[in-house]
């Protein structure tokens, strides 16, 4: 019954999943098509603006080609291990995907040499599973938290300074697919389509969250006493509603990151939801100190410099 039940789980979340991508693709082709169309009617380009539309849309999808689509085909293309769930760890087709793992790894870090020994010479099987447990907890864990870290503060910074709340979501939507690919190359093989199909959800929703962010305003995060004396410091406003958009999308992509992470980590044991969240917050709140630290100092120039150029524009 609970194998059942587990089954009908994993083709709910999948089917949510599909519509998720669905429709992300169908506003995505909407903002698209709409932008396309304004280039064709603008009067600088006469003409010619048929032309430029075609140009557009060509960039345009080879961007969403390189940005969305390949890393979706990258990760489920990639081996999963969630069949040593449902057999023997020993099986042969249980270690023949451990060794293409293995193999992958390799190819996909820069690993010591000590690390390379240990999964290309092994004299069993069972040495091959231990060993590839020991490249994983003394070398992959660490980089994995580089390539958060590394989307995070590129989520931060592009959601921060741009003022397009449907850039927003594309952007946290594609850096966010690009983390989880790179998370899945680094350990050389992905988490099961259940667990897959869960993230995706969590994706789409974050990117729907960054969309709506764009509106927070700052009465929204501050005491009013405190709001009346920032609206007395010029631009200050706008920069602090700027980083704090910046900082919230950089929560969300860390949270995914590491519950990614997870999931590589734990798709061959038994571990509940509650689990998997509460580690998750933790190890989003050990992280983002780390990448605002990183970011921060970014902000009050290139911010302020973005918002004294529209201001100077308008009044022109």
């Amino acid at each position: 019954m609970k194998v059942k039940k587990k089954k009908k789980d994993g083709l709910v979340y999948k089917v949510i999943a599909g519509g998720c991508l669905f429709l992300f693709a169908i506003i995505l082709l909407s903002s698209i098509l709409d932008v396309g169309i304004k280039l064709r009617e603008t009067a600088l380009f006469g003409s010619f603006g048929i032309y430029v539309e075609i140009l557009f849309y060509i960039i345009v999808f080879a961007v969403v080609f390189i940005a969305i689509v390949y890393p979706i085909v990258k990760i489920v293309k990639s081996p999963s291990l969630s069949i040593v769930t449902t057999m023997d760890p020993l099986d042969s087709k249980a270690i023949s995907a451990y060794k293409k793992v293995a193999k992958n790894i390799i190819e996909a870090n820069d690993l010591k040499e000590e690390d390379v020994l240990l999964l290309t010479n092994y004299k069993t099987n069972e040495e091959l599973l231990m060993n590839l447990q020991v490249v994983f907890n003394q070398s992959i864990k660490q980089e994995l938290n580089k390539i958060i870290i590394a989307n995070a503060k590129t989520v931060m910074i592009s959601t921060a300074i741009c003022q397009s709340a449907r850039f927003d979501m594309v952007t946290v939507f594609g850096v966010n697919l690009k983390m989880i690919k790179e998370l899945v190359e680094k350990c050389g093989f992905r988490p099961s389509m259940t667990n897959l199909s869960k993230l995706t959800v969590n994706v789409f929703s974050t990117a729907l969250i960054a969309e709506g962010l764009e509106n927070l305003s700052l009465e929204d995060v501050l005491p009013k006493s405190t709001m009346n004396s920032v609206s007395e410091i010029p631009m200050l406003g706008k920069t602090i509603e700027s980083i704090t958009q910046g900082v919230a999308n950089a929560l969300m992509t860390i949270r995914i990151g590491c519950v990614c992470r997870r999931y590589l980590f734990n798709d061959g044991t038994v571990i509940t939801k509650e689990e998997i969240r509460k580690q998750a917050y933790k190890e989003t709140l050990k992280l983002i100190p780390i990448v605002i630290a990183d970011t921060v100092t970014f902000f009050p120039k290139k911010v302020v410099r973005f918002f004294n150029k529209k201001e100077t524009v308008e009044e022109v």
